[in-house]
């Protein structure tokens, strides 16, 4: 896997360079703005970008507003964002205007190294991946669309974990279900989302993104 990695912090860079490199990914560029990073991407055509929030100059959207750019001029790259802020407008349209190759993870809630880089490579492969903090600001408010609207409280709720990334196995241990039990209700959620079987399709990320159509924003910043 080859990454570009978006980080002013060059302590913070530096490491997750250091991290990915233990683990057999080649980092093709670290830089420390935006506008480097949309020249690294364009230059190198790497697998995967990994962006920071806020960078030069002004500290406030330039690495989300570039993530948005790569994704609508290079929708095969892959993008994780990786930020202590959860900027829910922006979140929501990497989510919803693509299907997949997309992760948005908080830097304070990363618990091992293991984990960071299996969710880079999930991302990477063309999955989803967002924090549990991420998934609860965007499904904060009820969904308007009608399909989202049939689904049960037991339903949203193992949505909103699949959102995450989770997989059966993994929302069945979280809910204390068995898999099966999991199993019947994705199944559910996809008749009633009217996402019938499809070879082209991954049903799952189809799913989250209907959900997250459905959110509208708040009315005040989230706070973190």
């Amino acid at each position: 896997m080859r990454v570009v990695v978006a980080e002013d912090n060059p302590l913070l860079r530096d490491g997750v360079v250091l991290l990915l490199g233990e683990h057999g990914i080649t980092v093709v560029a670290a830089v420390s703005d935006a506008d480097a990073l949309l020249g690294a991407v364009e230059a190198e055509r790497p697998d995967a970008a990994i962006v920071d929030v806020r960078m030069p100059p002004t500290h406030t959207d330039e690495g989300l507003r570039a993530a948005l750019t790569i994704r609508s001029q290079h929708p095969g790259i892959a993008v994780l964002v990786f930020s202590q802020w959860v900027e829910t407008s922006y979140a929501r349209r990497l989510l919803s205007e693509n299907k997949g190759h997309v992760g948005y993870l908080l830097k304070d809630r990363i618990v091992s190294t293991g984990e960071f880089v299996e969710v880079l490579r999930r991302v990477a492969a063309g999955g989803t991946a967002l924090d549990p903090e991420v998934v609860r600001h965007l499904l904060a408010d009820p969904a308007t669309d009608a399909g989202l609207g049939r689904l049960s409280a037991r339903e949203r709720e193992i949505l909103g974990l699949l959102a995450e990334g989770r997989s059966n196995v993994a929302v069945a241990e979280k809910l204390h279900l068995v898999e099966r039990s999991v199993e019947k209700h994705v199944t559910a959620i996809f008749l009633k989302l009217d996402l019938m079987q499809d070879r082209s399709d991954h049903r799952r990320v189809l799913a989250v993104l209907r959900f997250l159509r459905g959110v509208t924003d708040s009315p005040t910043p989230p706070k973190v």
